[in-house]
């Protein structure tokens, strides 16, 4: 990488930054001046509510659409990362360590104990391949589900209650950006392009010399991880959980919002999380009709969308600032040669 390159990197990484400050400065500021009164604290738990999903979606996209896997059991691994972090803050409360610090650590365990539970998981069920896979992760989320509906420590089937509420939206969305950031990395990696070769043509690629198997639980395990971030997130803003909450129709959702946004996009599974998190509430006079909405908006975007809304396309702030200041984002054929640029870079 020449230096013109890595001076260019770093202009995209700050101007990208400092867009991130911008959007993190309006929220604050829409939150801070009470615009919307007595509204103000429901919004606020929709957007961290938002921000927990975007981890939860933008990490099982790592699988679906990075590694090329399907995964019908992501909630077991948030699960196993929200009670970690439950027992562990619960057996630190009161001892005087600050608020900041008692979050840090259960996000820390959260994602360490599903990244662990990812490493026993995908050793013996990343050998298999498509559908049985699938199967495995099913099975997988079942027995976690059964086993903390029997474990007194995690209620014994009862809501485990009594849970430090330590997330609010300030703090979470700076955990989902870094998150976002670290995943997006991954892939751009060079392990990211290992693994992106091994699901374009896995013969090809063992043949080649790769370890696939390891490359395919390293991947499994970097994407349980951020799962259990995910899951320490949810736990330390709801304050009750109760396992049958992370059920097979819960990862369905998952899955749902990352075909929906676009399999290998993470603008996609962005904006689709927070949408789709968002939808549940505006939808509460109809909560029944919820799964029915989800299921038409699935069907529509199967048949005009195969690919996802967002097919790999990542927006770039960079690039648009480029465009603007040339006078080029509005000229004819525009639109057409920005939906051509599927995969698009942050660093153009």
């Amino acid at each position: 990488m020449n230096a013109n390159t890595k001076k260019s990197n770093l202009i995209a990484y700050l101007i990208n930054f400092i867009g991130i400050l911008l959007l993190f400065l309006a929220f604050t500021g829409l939150f801070k001046s009470n615009l919307l009164g007595a509204r103000t604290s429901y919004i606020m738990g929709i957007c961290t509510t938002a921000c927990y999903t975007i981890i939860m979606v933008a990490s099982l996209n790592v699988l679906v659409g990075v590694m090329g896997e399907f995964s019908l059991g992501h909630a077991g691994f948030m699960s196993v990362g929200a009670y970690a972090s439950a027992i562990v803050t619960n057996a630190l409360a009161g001892s005087g360590i600050p608020a900041i610090l008692l979050f840090i650590i259960a996000l820390i365990t959260g994602g360490i104990a599903s990244g662990i539970t990812g490493i026993l998981v995908g050793i013996p069920a990343l050998r298999l391949r498509g559908d049985y896979l699938a199967i495995v992760t099913v099975a997988f989320a079942e027995i976690i589900r059964v086993a903390f509906c029997n474990f007194e420590i995690t209620g014994g089937g009862r809501t485990m209650s009594g849970i430090t509420k330590l997330s609010n939206f300030y703090w979470c969305f700076w955990v989902t950006v870094v998150c976002i950031t670290v995943m997006y990395m991954f892939v751009r990696s060079r392990f990211g392009r290992t693994v992106k070769a091994i699901r374009e043509d896995y013969i090809a690629a063992s043949a080649s010399g790769v370890n696939v198997t390891f490359y395919k639980v390293m991947t499994f395990t970097f994407s349980a991880f951020f799962a259990g971030v995910a899951g320490a997130m949810y736990a330390h803003y709801m304050t009750a959980m109760i396992p049958t909450n992370f059920n097979f129709n819960y990862s369905a959702e998952f899955l749902t919002e990352v075909i929906i946004g676009g399999t290998g996009s993470f603008t996609g599974s962005i904006i689709g999380a927070a949408f789709l998190s968002a939808l549940p509430e505006a939808m509460r006079q109809f909560s029944i009709y919820r799964m029915l909405a989800y299921s038409i908006v699935l069907v529509l975007v199967m048949i005009f969308r195969p690919g996802g809304i967002f097919g790999t396309y990542e927006f770039s702030l960079t690039r648009v600032l480029k465009r603007l200041v040339s006078g080029d984002l509005f000229k004819p054929g525009k639109k057409k040669a920005l939906a051509a640029q599927a995969g698009g870079d942050i660093h153009e």
